[in-house]
């Protein structure tokens, strides 16, 4: 008889150890586990913080050009704010400044086009009125939109880099910090063709 009970004993002490409790402690479940997105529903746009809405519509970068700046490929804004560091010539100055305006406006327009048609995504699912066709027209857009957007960023980079030469770009590199002073970061086309 003693040795049954010790048995269940045993098992019984096993399966609250099993369970992730011992003698004298209470076993509890999980009572919330919060996700990352919790708060975000809320949102006006769910995909899109207000500081992401804000800095489509104002033509930021949002790292979209990293790629570019990055590998040597300067753009307009830190070309111009690093004019005097690269003695710029007038003419690359009003021809930065030029492609500065020209891509800020088109970011713009691309921007509030990705915005509308996050939000229109968004109110697609709110109101259930999403199926497999919509969503399909939906991403089809926000993906063109936002492949247009990134091209953007970094055509525009591309141009700038044709502005400049060599050893400008090479400059750029160090001033921005990506480059030591023997480091050539200027790419092989930047010499080839300017605008």
């Amino acid at each position: 008889m003693t040795t049954r009970f010790t048995l269940k004993l045993i098992a019984a002490s096993a399966l609250l150890v099993g369970a992730g409790g011992t003698f004298g402690q209470h076993v509890h479940a999980p009572t919330h586990n919060a996700s990352p997105y919790a708060g975000q529903q809320t949102r006006e746009i769910k995909t899109l913080s207000s500081a992401q809405t804000a800095d489509l519509l104002a033509g930021k970068g949002m790292e979209l050009a990293k790629a570019a700046e990055l590998n040597g490929y300067p753009g307009p804004m830190h070309t111009l704010e690093l004019a005097a560091q690269l003695e710029l010539s007038a003419e690359q100055k009003q021809a930065s400044e030029a492609l500065m305006n020209r891509h800020k406006a088109e970011a713009r327009d691309l921007g509030a086009q990705l915005v509308q048609a996050e939000r229109a995504l968004d109110q697609a699912f709110a109101s259930r009125q999403i199926d497999a066709t919509r969503l399909a027209a939906h991403t089809d857009s926000t993906g063109r939109l936002q492949a247009l957007l990134r091209k953007s960023h970094l055509d525009t980079h591309l141009q700038q880099t044709a502005l400049l030469t060599p050893t400008q770009i090479s400059r750029y590199a160090q001033l921005r910090g990506y480059a030591g002073p023997a480091d050539n970061a200027a790419p092989a086309a930047a010499s080839t063709h300017k605008h």
